[in-house]
């Protein structure tokens, strides 16, 4: 069998961009699955979660349970697309209000959910 050094070259450069792209993909997926979601702030009590019909829309459901009044809004962390921060919304004492976003569909979707003070 005869090998020209044009043929070892491209089996060698489809090897190394396959690895290459194995290796991005593998990144991106760890990215997605080991991000973790920061903390309820402090007073508030907060469910998160995605749009019933609507994978790249999320939502923060917060309670305001302490004594002085409190503004949070969702974060989306979207994928490849930009991530997106949801309407500010303030909260007295006692009241439960929801912020929501939506993630780019060119993105993969939503990849982490957090509330912010």
């Amino acid at each position: 069998m005869k090998l020209s050094m044009g043929s070892v070259s491209r089996t060698v450069l489809r090897g190394v961009v396959t690895a290459g792209a194995a290796g991005a993909l593998a990144l991106a997926v760890s990215v997605v699955t080991t991000g973790t979601a920061a903390a309820t702030p402090p007073g508030l009590s907060c469910d998160t979660g995605k749009h019933a019909v609507d994978d790249y829309t999320g939502y923060a459901l917060c309670s305001n349970d302490g004594g002085a009044t409190q503004t949070f809004w969702v974060h989306l962390v979207c994928g490849w697309a930009p991530d997106v921060d949801g309407e500010h919304i303030t909260l007295a004492p006692g009241q439960s209000g929801q912020s929501t976003a939506h993630c780019a569909d060119i993105g993969t979707g939503i990849g982490e959910i957090s509330v912010q003070p």
